[in-house]
């Protein structure tokens, strides 16, 4: 007998009302999706041709909207092997177009700014080369630990990708994904499956629209009281990556609040009984509405659960995989090991919150939890209902408060309970203005005691662009400072980086955030490296600088970065130029030449060659061989930040690596590691975890 999925008693008695919705963003993407996540990827891919495991694809349509990808891949065979195709970077200097390796160039190439359109037709030609390594690369997309690049939105694209293609591969994978990421992804990728691959950056819009529509009433209205305790739903917060649209509902709840009171306040002098009368038969209208997307959501699930069997596949490993440890966590806290226990019960959905009613999880993971047989003569509806109640009363409720989350403090009110010591870096980073508001006291010791190293404070989530760009929050930058010396402490733990420089690239090709994430991460090396290199990073310009960074603290060292001469233009050559002057002048041997260069970059150089087609890089090292350094040649690490289609090196080039991304993890696999390197071993090096070792491909 097939597994079926009950939910909840009104899909079967609730009538829809007479109401007509506006036709608001978010209504409109619901509509969009109600479709089934089969159809929408059917659709999706009209126009693709599924091919056999090789790197050939044939095609006579476009598969995505960009014309350089669909070239790639209807072209990928007509170079010989030993040749990648080359062409020119937005500044005109030659450049390949890939490195002839599909698995590097997803490596290489994706990065958090990657179209979802782009990233898929990069991993589709990834997996036709090798879908184990394909599947460690996605993976490593989501890693926020070990070498993993913490691109949360690129991983999402690259898992709903597998489930169309590989529904069986993702499904068995199901505990390794949550390994790499965290427990709420499983229940986001169900989500998405269902309302859609672009649902959260909708509602995002949405909410963004809603915020300046509050904002700018709000200058007509008198100020609302802040000063009372707004209760924090826990299952919307995520310690990892907190999000805006993640926590809207909490901020329309407070601004619900603040408009009841001075309604109530200002009705008697302005409200007049027609327009008291309007505004509660939109409130009932707005309740009624809610009501009946709710409803179809779960009628939805339903539906797809019971018809789909890749979805209920999924679904049933997803569940399988809280239930199983659940039950672990339940034996823990039962034997008194609360060290040992999971964050299964944090991420659960918890029983009849939003995230519940989207994907009825709670159901299927308490039906694992309290067998059927428990409940012989009950009828299929009870049994669901009853086991919905034990999971919320016997399972979650024990194990949130031996966890001892700040939002269930903060949910409490309870702020002078909350374990400073234990909060997570990202919910430290968003909840640290309202630690100082409703706690300061005990807050600031706390502060005190992580700068005398009496304790400790979490970092390991945050990327060192978050950081930096804490600095000017309103509690002045102290807890981000904190942060970034964990960070620093942590790896340094694990080495330094020896004889290594780094060269920060902030172009105009660079603004917004691959800029900053190139400042962040040039004086993350900059820190880790031993004398004499410590403290200087290279500028990025026509006229490139050596620069002691000067500074007591991050802020002043942030500041002076940002503040030296940099130039508009990015002339990689120069850099190279100057190191040899440099070496020259002072008659240095090979051996007290520098060894390793970082190259913080989008890697769009300027044209700076004689020779119409020698790359940067073929350039660079004959310039050392007439300078009599052709054996000093440093090896040099390519750094992609931005969506681009310059590639510097073909993955066959011994000393150089290619990475790409936001995160300081990809850092370890050089600290305390001066041995040779190459494109291709660098990213084996970063997907040859223990971690990466339970993959499996089934489909």
């Amino acid at each position: 007998m097939a597994p079926t999925l009950i939910g909840p008693p009104e899909i079967y008695t609730f009538k829809p009302s007479n109401a007509k919705p506006t036709a608001t963003a978010e209504t409109t993407a619901t509509a969009e999706t109600t479709a089934t996540a089969e159809t929408t990827a059917t659709a999706e891919t009209t126009t693709t041709a599924e091919t056999t495991a090789t790197t050939t694809v044939e095609t006579t349509t476009p598969l995505t909207d960009d014309a350089f990808i669909d070239q790639m891949i209807a072209n990928f065979n007509s170079f010989p092997k030993n040749q990648s195709p080359m062409g020119l970077t937005e500044n005109m200097s030659p450049t390949f177009l890939t490195t002839g390796n599909p698995c590097l160039d997803f490596f290489f190439h994706i990065v958090p700014d990657t179209p979802s359109e782009t990233l898929v037709a990069r991993l589709r030609l990834a997996w036709d080369q090798n879908p184990l390594t394909a599947l460690k690369l996605v993976c490593n997309l989501r890693g926020v630990r070990g070498t993993g690049k913490s691109d949360k939105e690129g991983f999402y694209a690259a898992a709903l990708w597998l489930h169309e293609h590989h529904p069986k591969t993702l499904a068995f994978n199901v505990p390794s994904l949550a390994d790499f990421g965290y427990f709420k992804d499983l229940p986001e990728l169900l989500y998405r499956l269902l309302e859609g691959s672009q649902v959260r950056k909708i509602q995002k819009e949405e909410w963004n629209k809603r915020k300046f529509g509050l904002r700018k009433r709000h200058q007509i209205q008198p100020n609302y009281n802040d000063d009372d305790d707004e209760k924090v739903d826990d299952e919307n917060v995520n310690d990892e990556n907190v999000d805006d649209y993640e926590i809207y509902g909490r901020m329309m709840k407070k601004k619900k609040k603040e408009k009841r009171e001075w309604i109530a306040n200002e009705k008697d002098s302005v409200m007049t009984e027609e327009m008291l009368a309007r505004a509660k038969a939109e409130k009932e209208t707005a309740h009624a509405l809610k009501e009946e997307k709710r409803i179809s959501l779960a009628k939805k699930l339903v539906e797809r659960y019971n018809s789909d069997s890749n979805f209920r596949s999924l679904h049933d490993s997803i569940s399988d995989h809280f239930a199983d440890c659940l039950k672990k966590d339940l034996e823990f806290l039962r034997s008194r090991s609360s060290t040992q226990i999971s964050l299964a019960a944090k991420w659960c959905p918890s029983v009849g919150s939003s995230f519940d009613r989207s994907t009825l999880l709670c159901e299927t993971i308490a039906k694992k939890i309290f067998p059927r047989e428990e409940y012989e003569g009950v009828e299929e509806a009870h049994y669901a209902y009853r086991v919905r109640n034990r999971l919320r009363k016997e399972v979650l409720v024990p194990l949130r408060k031996v966890l001892e989350l700040p939002e269930g403090f903060i949910g409490a009110n309870r702020w002078d309970l909350i374990p400073y010591k234990r909060v997570a870096s990202v919910a430290m980073k968003f909840y640290k203005e309202k630690f100082l508001k409703h706690d300061k006291e005990r807050f600031e010791k706390y502060l005190e005691d992580v700068k005398a190293g009496k304790t400790t404070i979490a970092a390991g989530a945050l990327l060192p662009h978050e950081i930096i760009g804490s600095l000017t929050d309103e509690d002045g930058g102290e807890v981000a400072e904190l942060q970034w010396q964990r960070m620093v402490h942590d790896l340094r733990k694990k080495g330094f980086m020896m004889d290594c420089l780094a060269v920060c690239d902030v172009s105009g090709s660079m603004s917004g955030i691959p800029m900053e994430v190139s400042v962040a991460l040039g004086l993350l090396v900059s820190e880790l490296s031993v004398e004499p290199w410590e403290g200087k990073i290279i500028t990025f310009s026509a006229e490139p600088q050596l620069h002691l960074v000067e500074g007591n603290d991050l802020k002043s060292k942030t500041e002076f970065v940002r503040n030296m001469d940099w130039g508009g233009n990015t002339d990689f050559q120069k850099v190279f130029d100057r190191i040899l002057e440099v070496a020259v002048n002072g008659n240095l041997t090979e051996d007290q030449m520098i060894k390793r260069i970082f190259v913080f970059s989008d890697m769009e150089f300027d044209e700076a060659s004689a020779n119409p087609w020698e790359t940067d890089y073929q350039a660079i090292t004959r310039k050392y061989r007439e300078k009599g350094y052709g054996s000093a040649v440093p090896q040099i690490v390519f750094w992609n930040l931005r969506d681009s289609k310059a590639t510097p090196v073909p993955s066959t080039q011994k000393g150089v690596a290619l990475l790409s991304g936001f995160s300081k993890n990809l850092l370890t696999l050089f600290l305390g590691n001066d041995g040779e390197i190459s494109p291709v071993e660098a990213m084996e090096a970063a997907i040859d975890g223990p971690e990466y070792q339970n993959l499996v491909v089934l489909d």
